[in-house]
């Protein structure tokens, strides 16, 4: 049901003021903004100030490393997804890793991002040998891990090897909606336990979800919305899905950045504290995404420190951008943006605000 602009804006205030709506109210506020420009932008303005008073316009650097394209999933969106034959497939070594580290390191960056598709290869000893390093070398630094599903002990051995934070984004909050998005072996109460294990073990915890991928309705975001306000994690991913090459989405219509934005101020409301990434994602359909994004009520950005002759075979769309950038030029252009549209630089470990050591 779309609201009239004075419930409209009754509403999005009450979000900010710590109102908990649930999903039939949020579907009609989700549906509103969609439908009207000057709403969106009067709901993200409200989402900015909000961020604004609780950790100021300070937008936070992760220095991102994909160090392996290898995947044993198949899910139907994914351009490295297990299926897809003609990606060409690398797998970096601890020492290449390493250096990835080095080079963010001495760009200034503090919380290094090592992700990968759920590669058989990287075993749980082999992980804990790279944590353990990487802990070793860089302590003052955060190392936050993009793996996949593990079970409960996997995870418990990253943390206890100096792992600080973990991003797994649930996709979908919803079970029918979910299945049309993985193939059958993949389950959405596995993927929710693994994300109240992180919790519970001491991760700073990083869920998350596509905005208009095959079948979404504003259902199933308002769905998203209450299951993240119920797992109260740490940080939330959230981009526009933008269809892979020879994947059963390729021929799919993507996103919209508009929606996205609204589900980025949506999230900021819901979850005042998060740690919210402008994603590259925004960045490739809009080549100011990222920006509308930081507007919007975002404050993360994940330069990309994977070595240039791998990155462009890190494809989980088509289009994605920076990569062919190294590493200090994607600092200096992202600083540039950042600065462009009023926001400052912060260079530090970036935790969440209750996080206690």
């Amino acid at each position: 049901m779309r609201l009239s602009p004075a419930d409209f804006l009754r509403m999005v205030a009450g979000l900010a003021s710590g109102t908990a709506l649930e999903a039939p109210a949020l579907v009609d506020v989700i549906e509103t903004a969609r439908a009207d420009e000057g709403l969106r932008d009067a709901l993200c303005q409200t989402a900015s100030d909000l961020r604004d008073r609780l950790y100021g316009r300070r937008v936070f650097f992760r220095g991102l490393i994909e160090f392996s394209n290898y995947c044993a999933n198949d899910c139907y969106y994914c351009g490295i997804r297990a299926g897809n034959c003609t990606v060409n497939r690398y797998r970096l070594s601890q020492e290449e890793i390493l250096q990835s580290c080095q080079t963010g390191y001495e760009l200034g960056y503090r919380t290094f991002v090592l992700q990968s598709g759920e590669d058989p290869y990287f075993t749980d000893d082999l992980m804990v040998d790279i944590i353990r390093e990487v802990h070793s070398r860089f302590p003052d630094c955060a190392i936050t891990l993009s793996l996949g599903e593990k079970d409960r002990a996997s995870y418990q051995r990253f943390f206890d090897a100096g792992a600080n934070r973990y991003l797994l984004r649930h996709e979908s909050a919803t079970p029918e909606h979910y299945a049309m998005l993985h193939p059958a072996e993949l389950d959405l109460l596995n993927r929710k336990r693994c994300l109240y294990d992180l919790k519970e073990i001491g991760f700073q915890t990083g869920a998350g979800f596509m905005v208009g991928p095959p079948g979404q309705t504003a259902v199933h975001l308002a769905n998203d919305l209450v299951f993240l306000r119920d797992l109260q994690p740490h940080m939330v991913g959230i981009g526009p899905f933008i269809p892979a090459s020879n994947t059963p989405f390729a021929h799919e219509p993507a996103g919209t950045v508009e929606d996205t934005l609204v589900m980025v101020a949506l999230t900021r409301l819901t979850l005042p504290t998060a740690l919210i990434p402008a994603t590259t994602a925004l960045g490739s359909l809009d080549h100011k995404g990222r920006e509308k994004g930081l507007k919007a009520g975002a404050n993360v950005v994940m330069p990309n420190l994977t070595p240039t002759v791998n990155r462009k075979d890190y494809s989980l769309y088509d289009g994605k951008i920076c990569t062919g950038d190294e590493a200090a030029e994607c600092r200096v252009c992202i600083e540039g943006r950042i600065r462009s549209v009023g926001f400052d630089i912060d260079l530090s470990r970036g935790d969440h605000l209750t996080y206690n050591p």
